[in-house]
């Protein structure tokens, strides 16, 4: 019966498999958990969907026009000194919308809508101007508010900060 009793505790290959497999299969549940929840978790740190640092008054001369990456806009130094942060994206079917320096303009690729500096639109199937994010300056820096994009149907010089 000793013999019995010691073969009985023995893990046999077929176990051993089994086990391993149920080990291997809660790691990689747990691993996918972990992802989906740092994918799901909000940006608080000052990326899109929140409050962007730009940059310095400095850092944009007049007649400028900078892509903000972080923030998904670019952010156009007009010359009267003015600011206005128009959103990268396309309002015909929200396709990223480049500058393009060489046309002085904004040229969507998908579907060729043309914008001009300000937004506006100029040629293309887009139904109405670029959206624009509010910008505030404070001691100097540059702030815009990416939480909501804001619409509209023309270029109007209030939609614009004044430095």
């Amino acid at each position: 019966m000793t013999e019995k009793n010691e073969k009985k505790e023995k893990v046999d290959r077929r176990q051993f498999l089994g086990i391993a497999w149920l080990t291997a299969m809660v790691a990689l549940m747990g691993e996918s958990l972990a992802a989906l929840g740092k994918f799901i978790q909000p940006v608080v740190d000052g990326g899109f969907g929140g409050i962007v640092k730009a940059g310095t008054l400095e850092e944009f001369p007049p007649g400028s026009i900078t892509l903000i990456k972080e923030g998904r806009f670019f952010l156009s130094r007009l010359d009267d000194g003015s600011f206005l942060a128009l959103w990268q994206r396309c309002t015909h079917l929200g396709c990223s919308v480049p500058f393009e320096e060489d046309e002085d303009q904004y040229h969507c690729p998908c579907h060729g809508s043309l914008f001009d500096k300000l937004g506006v639109v100029t040629g293309g199937p887009a139904p109405r101007p670029m959206d624009y994010f509010p910008v505030t300056i404070e001691a100097g820096e540059v702030f815009v508010n990416t939480e909501e994009a804001l619409e509209r149907k023309a270029f109007d010089p209030s939609q614009t900060t004044q430095s």
